[in-house]
């Protein structure tokens, strides 16, 4: 007779748990990123206070009170989704998962019409009226257009890789005991969702 013991499902719980550390370095990496950009935003937004507060006036400020809307509810609803997941109701979470994505369509949305009333208006770096622009206000584009755009590539990246959770629970790889996947993917979202956090009063609130 076998009396070998065996530990129920104890190579997935090691998985899982090897898979969110590895989620958190990688969210650690992240986060160095942007601290470091929001380091030198402050260094030049220190030596360059004036003409920073007259670019802000430029942006709109009711279309990133929007979005951040729209991201703090999508941190809501991905939540959520885990939870529901995790109590079986994969339904639930499927639906609160798409919800997630069209709130991140949404925000692109709102970015795109933002960035082409920017374009419209010749603010762009390499544009001839941005090149006319002082020094101060052009560094303030400059960091605007770059840390906004990285910030909404991870948005896409966010929601491509809910996508893949949605394709995983309905093909039956992600499964109540098996979440690990949803919440690396909720792990990342709510790092989308600080970064923004942070992005919004700095370029738009600074008056």
């Amino acid at each position: 007779m076998d009396h070998t013991f065996h530990l129920p499902n104890s190579g997935h719980n090691f998985d899982a748990k090897s898979s969110k550390l590895g989620m958190w370095l990688f969210l650690y990496t992240e986060l160095l990123l942007f601290g470091g950009l929001f380091l030198v935003y402050m260094v030049y937004r220190e030596l360059n206070s004036e003409a920073f507060l007259l670019a802000s006036f430029k942006l709109n400020v009711w279309m990133g009170t929007f979005n951040t809307v729209l991201l703090i509810t999508s941190s809501m609803t991905i939540a959520m989704s885990i939870t529901a997941l995790q109590k079986g109701n994969k339904k639930l979470s499927v639906n609160l998962m798409w919800l997630t994505i069209i709130a991140a369509l949404g925000f692109l949305v709102v970015k795109y019409f933002e960035w082409g009333a920017k374009f419209e208006h010749g603010l762009v770096p390499g544009m001839e009226h941005y090149d006319t622009l002082p020094m101060g206000e052009r560094l303030y584009f400059y960091l605007y257009f770059f840390m906004t755009g990285l910030h909404g590539l991870h948005v896409i990246i966010g929601a491509i890789f809910i996508l893949f959770v949605i394709r995983g629970v309905n093909k039956g790889t992600v499964t109540p005991e098996r979440y690990s996947l949803s919440e690396n993917a909720g792990l990342y979202w709510h790092l989308v969702d600080l970064v923004w956090i942070y992005l919004f009063p700095l370029f738009y609130l600074i008056h």
